[in-house]
């Protein structure tokens, strides 16, 4: 494909945004132009808005696989571009339509080349709101015992076009959200000793879960905790009987995970103490674990890329975003990349707006490495 092709693959896939698992156009957009392809080469399955291709080497002994994902963000975009979201309140803020055109892109250039290994593309849905790669793995829809090892890249619009980065080991955090309830007496303002106001157990609860952080965790590793959401009360005279609130905890290791969900645990039994109060709390177990580049892979794409005249490699730190490519690496060998695209704004801003010369240059050097696995 073309460069000027390309781009206007992009524009069409920016226009059809949807969230996860309702990916039905997209998909429809995908398989059709898959379907432009040579089709003796391929073998293709669908299940629900998931799509895998597999482009058949002549004499393989192992499958190198290519994951992007699909879906898109409930925002309101404010580009103002002409190619705008046609679909109200969602946006591909987080340049998944740049994903799935570099996949479309190296899937008609490998297509083309005398490969020995099966190359296969994960078309996945849902990473943003549900783990698609948790769902279609735990279903075997995506076969992770017959993938020998697995690559992928994401957008940064913090990095010049042209520019790669990539590490070992840990490169996104895992991500667990949670949800706490309070559940005490109401009263009367006048009358305080008649009740246990949840709101003040709330702010206690929140103020004792941030000392995890300076207290429980080693100061040369790292974890976050936030909480994004409070609801209490009904009326400035009266005591709250209950209240809510839900966060996220970001972390680069299991270990680390386990450690702040225990700690959080422990000190809302001791806030149900304190308070004479009952405190519920639940863990989201579809919580993101953290994305590991595998050394074998990383070091070996790490030297294909730094001698690669059409892009500069750069050595990536681990972040605290989170990433559902995590639960592809914990069962598959392989690497994630960060992809330079050069955008004002950042992910999931309403007017995030990446640099479509980007796509090109990830087709070149990934489809070379691809190629040069599978000859």
């Amino acid at each position: 494909m073309t460069e000027e092709e390309l781009i206007a693959i992009r524009r069409e896939l920016h226009q059809i945004p949807e969230i996860g698992m309702e990916e039905y156009q997209t998909a429809e957009y995908l398989l059709n132009k898959i379907a432009e392809l040579p089709q003796e080469k391929l073998d293709i399955k669908v299940q629900d808005t998931a799509i895998i291709v597999v482009v058949k080497g002549s004499e393989p002994t192992k499958v190198i696989g290519w994951r992007t994902d699909m879906d898109a963000l409930p925002i309101t975009e404010q580009t103002g571009l002409p190619f705008s979201s046609q679909h109200e309140g969602v946006m591909h803020a987080c340049g998944h339509d740049i994903h799935m055109t570099i996949a479309l892109g190296l899937l008609d250039k490998v297509i083309d080349q005398p490969l020995k290994e099966d190359i296969l593309f994960f078309f996945q849905p849902a990473e943003e709101n549900k783990s698609g790669a948790k769902i279609y793995t735990d279903n075997g829809f995506l076969d992770v015992s017959k993938i020998d090892e697995m690559y992928g890249l994401h957008v940064n619009p913090d990095l010049p076009v042209g520019v790669i980065a990539t590490a070992a080991g840990t490169m996104f955090a895992g991500d667990s959200s949670f949800k706490v309830t309070f559940t005490g007496k109401e009263s009367h303002a006048a009358l305080p000793h008649e009740g246990n106001d949840m709101i003040v157990a709330a702010a206690s609860f929140i103020q004792q879960a941030q000392t995890i952080i300076s207290r429980n965790v080693n100061p040369m590793q790292s974890a976050v905790i936030t909480f994004g959401e409070l609801n209490a009360g009904f009326a400035s005279n009266i005591l709250a009987g209950t209240a809510y609130l839900s966060g996220t905890i970001r972390t680069l290791t299991h270990d680390m995970t386990h450690l702040v969900m225990s700690r959080i645990k422990e000190i809302a039994n001791g806030i149900a103490v304190s308070f004479q109060c009952d405190v519920s709390i639940e863990f989201d177990n579809l919580g993101y674990v953290p994305v590991v580049n595998d050394d074998t892979t990383t070091t070996r794409l790490i030297d294909f890329l730094s001698l690669h005249p059409d892009i500069e490699l750069v050595a990536s730190e681990p972040l605290m975003t989170a990433e559902d490519f995590g639960y592809i690496l914990k069962q598959i060998p392989g690497t994630m990349v960060w992809l330079g695209v050069a955008s004002e704004y950042g992910l999931h801003h309403p007017k995030f707006n990446p640099n479509e010369q980007s796509i090109q240059k990830a087709v070149s050097v990934m489809g070379d490495y691809l190629v040069a696995l599978a000859k």
